[in-house]
């Protein structure tokens, strides 16, 4: 997207990004809080070519029923958890371009990783990174974001490397989200035995055969319906509760 930035009273930034028509657009970051970033198009899209070190490819969101991009495995399962998270409900990938003047008056910019729509309207930008692959150009990067999201009223964050039994955990629960797995019979039976906290295997016997239950008390623990904790790995003696513990 050409052009210089103007002088925009928040910091002299601004946003370009990729409507659904597939017109680009450049505004003042003070018009960009209205803008729907998760209805849009990506503005900037991932690079593929023989060689290439990172796995670029697209995560089907729950959240949304459709399918967002990510550039590298780190992404994705920062995407994951996103879409994972009840305070998120969407999210968009490459979502807009911010640009800025340095002190020598050159151009920059740079485009966040996501966009997520927080449930009470406010919105959360992210950028993946590991702090140890993190360059004083990017350094610089990161903090015009920040600085640029806070004048937004914005939540913005920076995020590396994640737990490995997290991300274990529920990119199991993950293999389960898709609303097929949403029986009412057997969450109407998984709510009732789970009412006072069991064991997981347990559980899901008490509901009926196991082979048929698994999977939705699954895609509960996916919606957050059913409760386990998921800092430990998920085995057939995990505690699960219809209720989060206090």
């Amino acid at each position: 997207m050409p052009g210089g930035v103007s002088g925009d009273p928040l910091g002299g930034f601004e946003v370009g990004y990729v409507g659904l028509d597939g017109i680009e657009h450049r505004i003042p970051l003070a018009d960009a809080w209205s803008v729907r970033f998760e209805r849009c198009r990506p503005a900037r899209r991932f690079p593929q070519y023989k060689g290439q070190k990172h796995f670029p490819g697209r995560w089907w969101t729950a959240t949304m029923g459709h399918h967002v991009g990510y550039e590298s495995w780190l992404e994705r399962d920062h995407l994951m958890l996103l879409d994972f998270d009840q305070a998120v409900v969407a999210v968009a990938s490459q979502p807009f371009w911010l640009f800025w003047a340095n002190e020598q008056g050159k151009i920059r910019s740079h485009a966040p990783d996501y966009f997520a729509r927080l449930a009470d309207g406010g919105a959360r930008v992210v950028d993946c990174r590991p702090l140890q692959r993190i360059k004083p150009k990017d350094a610089v990067k990161f903090a015009r974001t920040r600085t640029a999201c806070e004048q937004l009223g914005w939540d913005y964050r920076v995020v590396g490397a994640l737990d490995a039994i997290l991300v274990r955990n529920v990119r199991w629960l993950a293999g389960y989200r898709h609303p097929r797995h949403d029986l009412p019979a057997v969450v109407v039976a998984l709510r009732q035995v789970f009412a006072e906290p069991g064991g997981l295997l347990a559980g899901a016997e008490a509901a009926g055969d196991p082979i048929a239950v698994l999977p939705v008390l699954f895609h509960l623990l996916w919606r957050h319906v059913l409760h386990a904790d998921l800092s430990t790995p998920l085995h057939p003696d995990a505690v699960v509760s219809s209720a989060v513990a206090g």
